[in-house]
């Protein structure tokens, strides 16, 4: 029973990293109608931000995660307006080929600045592991964990219950509608991109402690991503949360009672026997 609480306890740990970065994805696909095949390297970007304004800046860790996520937050505001808002309403194989090659040149941009060598972002805590009622973990596991955990909560509420959120869902609903009632489409997508973005980039800072940042990251992030938008239902917020932990649990116990090398194939797996039996996902749009 121990050894299934610490599997279970991993799965937590990094599914509400994949739920946060499916979040993001699911945010920019629901409202803008962009499959955007480059948005792990925001994931990845935010942990290279991080370790060099930790490692070369000397900046505090934890002024330097936010100063990530911000910075990062930046650049998608430049994307949205120089490149995304060039591409509404194109069709979906124009729109892919696009976020393809701006992930081709985010990844080589990265390998070009700092290098192919990974890196662990360092950090305060101390290193000796915790035992909490049978299960070992470290300090900054729990604290990436309750960090990603007080983002979906956030980024949920921020859907939900606030004015933009509501704006984006109408949107997401029904664009034409939304601008006719007063909506501005544009600041919708800018608002939408950029936090998407920004969500993304939260979990390479934070995870990038213990998760080696390297430049190819980014492309393994948004598979994931893309496994758990499609397990939660396309569209689907609170699907893409409960997909990630879903995904993160599945691959835990995956690991640790079949092989590590199963590891990524069980979310494919688990993604064709949702498509064959539920093709609109695990949750329905909203």
């Amino acid at each position: 029973m121990l050894l299934l609480a610490q599997h279970l306890f991993n799965g937590v740990v990094i599914g509400t990293s994949y739920a946060l970065i499916a979040m993001g994805l699911t945010m920019i696909f629901g409202v803008m109608n962009i499959a955007n095949f480059a948005h792990g390297e925001f994931y990845m970007l935010g942990g290279f931000l991080a370790f060099y304004l930790v490692s070369f800046a000397g900046l505090n860790y934890f002024l330097s995660l936010l100063l990530a996520v911000l910075l990062v937050m930046g650049l998608a505001v430049a994307l949205q307006r120089g490149i995304f808002r060039q591409l509404r309403d194109k069709p979906l194989m124009t729109t892919a080929l696009v976020t393809i090659g701006l992930s081709i040149f985010l990844e080589h941009l990265a390998l070009l600045l700092w290098g192919p060598q990974p890196q662990n972002i360092p950090n305060p805590f101390a290193t000796r592991p915790m035992n909490l009622f049978g299960v070992y973990t470290t300090r900054l596991y729990l604290f990436a964990m309750a960090t990603t955990a007080a983002l979906i909560v956030a980024g949920h509420l921020t859907i939900r219950k606030t004015r933009m959120g509501k704006a984006m869902r109408a949107t997401f609903q029904n664009k034409e509608a939304a601008a006719l009632v007063g909506i501005g489409i544009d600041r919708v997508y800018t608002f939408a991109f950029t936090f998407g973005a920004g969500l993304a980039a939260a979990s390479g800072a934070v995870l990038g402690g213990f998760i080696p940042v390297e430049p190819s990251m980014g492309g393994a992030a948004t598979l994931k991503a893309f496994v758990v938008v499609i397990l939660g239902g396309m569209g689907s917020f609170a699907g893409s949360i409960l997909g990630g932990l879903l995904l993160g649990l599945a691959e835990s116990l995956g690991a640790g009672y079949l092989s590590s090398g199963y590891k990524d194939a069980i979310g494919f797996f688990a993604v064709t026997v949702v498509l064959l039996f539920r093709p609109e996902g695990l949750f329905r749009q909203g």
